[in-house]
């Protein structure tokens, strides 16, 4: 699971190219103030002009494995079925399964 850089208000003064270089590298970060969160920086690029800021996001997060398939449809806007097409459009697996374990769900299914 990626994680999410954090930031306070006040180590924006001297880290705020730690900042940039996150976004720059296509990860997400979150600022606080006193302690709680305040902002949520996006980098700025194609996914984020294409699909929009909720979107997005939900894609970021479902592919660092910080939210489950219904959880980003849900922040996407999209029904289950929606994201999962979504996913598809952008060559993004909706399950991503060791061939093992994989193997491992089908014989118990079957």
């Amino acid at each position: 699971m990626e994680t999410l850089d954090v930031f306070s208000v006040r180590d924006l003064r001297t880290r705020s190219g730690d900042l940039l270089k996150d976004a720059e590298l296509g990860q997400m970060s979150l600022i606080t103030k006193h302690g709680r969160p305040a902002i949520l920086a996006l980098p700025f690029d194609r996914r984020l002009l294409d699909q929009g800021v909720h979107r997005a996001l939900a894609l970021s997060l479902f592919e660092g494995r910080q939210l489950t398939l219904a959880q980003a449809a849900k922040i996407a806007g999209l029904s289950l079925d929606g994201f999962i097409d979504l996913l598809g459009s952008l060559g993004l697996a909706a399950v991503d399964y060791p061939a093992e374990e994989l193997a491992g769900e089908l014989d118990i299914a079957l």
